[in-house]
């Protein structure tokens, strides 16, 4: 096996977000690998400083300072966690022709830095060139292009939100995707994202990288309510709403905002629990007062426990490409809710049964689904139960994905065709 570097080029913290757990957990992974296994795996994110987190003697954890860090440039309306926006990283390239294998994972200082020092290297002293798709940018950028013309125009300019949103995505693939092809090998969440990188990749350079879940850490608990209510305050004579991520327009929160005021007006007794920071948390205090608790930023060992202490995951999002938040509500027992045709319903193998889905992105239709499952205790349980149930059979380790999905990629006897074969018929 090689010496691999992957380039997660976010801020690595407590509370940060899915693509950064999703390395840590690949990395915990591969640190219980048998020392026999060859494989030597370094992991890059941008750090406040930097240091190295050594996790066994074949795998650590390197955080480099970021050049030009998107953070001063931030806001509470902000749709994604500080990165790099320098075109090189001198620190960084100094540091990867140790490796074998540079793995990319999102297209800005890191992924620039490793692919133009790629090409500039002989040819026989190249490395593998390797990528994953975590996050879509480009339409997250739409979605949230669209979202500040609403919010900062004065009146009604939908014309103005769509062309700032076709042209922000537009840009943003383009980048992307110079990016995605100089790499011999993509891995993607899904396979409608699979079929689509394929078009333009080839078949053959495209392939799955699921997302694992950590079954001991989420599962159901009967003792994780009382916890939340001693805690927070959430009160106990009714369901409790979960929603877990940033509380921002592109994971729709005006949206299950708006739908629990409507339900509230019917007079349907629920509570929103929110786990996560935004945009539009003042809006959510506002609106819901009482009925929602805002818990900012919540570490996993304790998310766990608050996943297990409530009764729906409400989470409108359609931007996610995988949505690990999913599979951590389901394997605690909780009865999701999600958009129909969302990448997120993956996760479900019965909908309906498993998860309940949504038909239409309006606050009125979220309201009545919502509504029908807060009315019906029984159905609620049963669907969380099921949820439960596939979680544990059907959602695989992370120990699993990377035994199956990553190592094979990694693995110079598995390399894929070079570079620049983009179109080209792929292989039976």
């Amino acid at each position: 096996m090689p010496s691999v570097a992957v380039l997660v080029e976010l801020l690595r913290r407590d509370t940060s977000g899915g693509q950064v757990k999703c390395w840590e957990h690949f990395a915990h992974s591969a640190a219980r690998l048998p020392a026999g296994s060859g494989l030597d795996l370094t992991v890059y994110f941008l750090g406040e400083r930097e240091h190295t987190e050594h996790l066994a003697p074949h795998v650590r954890l390197v955080m480099l300072r970021p050049l030009l860090s998107s953070a001063p440039m931030r806001s509470a309306d902000s749709a994604e966690d500080p990165c790099d926006l320098a075109p090189h990283h001198p620190r960084l390239a100094a540091l990867l022709p140790r490796h074998d294998v540079w793995h990319l994972t999102h297209s800005f200082a890191f992924a620039t830095t490793a692919v133009r020092l790629a090409r500039g290297r002989p040819e026989g002293r190249r490395p593998r060139l390797v990528a994953s798709v975590h996050t879509d940018v480009p339409l997250l950028a739409s979605v949230y292009a669209r979202y500040l013309a609403d919010r900062w125009l004065p009146g009604s300019h939908p014309a103005v939100g769509g062309f700032l949103a076709e042209h922000a995505e537009r840009a943003l693939r383009r980048r992307r995707d110079r990016l995605l092809a100089a790499c011999e090998k993509v891995l993607v969440p899904t396979a409608p994202a699979r079929a689509e990188l394929a078009r333009t990749l080839g078949s053959h350079r495209v392939a799955l990288l699921r997302r694992g879940i950590d079954h001991a850490r989420f599962r159901p608990d009967p003792c994780a309510r009382a916890w939340l209510t001693r805690t927070h305050g959430v009160p106990a004579d009714r369901p409790a709403v979960l929603f877990a991520g940033r509380l921002d327009a592109t994971k729709g929160v005006p949206l299950l905002t708006e739908s629990l005021r409507l339900l509230r007006e019917r007079g349907v007794a629920a509570h929103l629990v929110a786990a996560g920071s935004g945009a539009e948390a003042e809006n959510v205090r506002r609106v819901l007062g009482p009925d929602a608790t805002l818990l900012g930023p919540v570490p996993q060992d304790r998310l766990a426990r608050v996943y297990a202490a409530c009764d729906i995951f409400a989470f409108p999002s359609r931007t996610e490409t995988s949505g690990n938040v999913v599979a951590e509500a389901m394997a605690s027992g909780l009865a999701v809710v999600l958009p129909e045709g969302a990448r997120t319903t993956g996760w479900l193998t019965e909908p309906g049964r498993d998860g309940v889905l949504v038909t239409s992105d309006d606050p009125l239709t979220w309201a009545d689904t919502l509504a029908s499952l807060l009315a019906d205790p029984a159905r609620r349980k049963a669907v969380g139960a099921r949820a439960a149930t596939v979680a544990r059979t059907a959602h695989p380790t992370w120990d699993r994905v990377l035994r199956e999905d990553l190592l094979p990629v990694w693995s110079p006897q598995h390399a894929a065709a070079p570079p620049g074969t983009a179109g080209r018929p792929a292989h039976r």
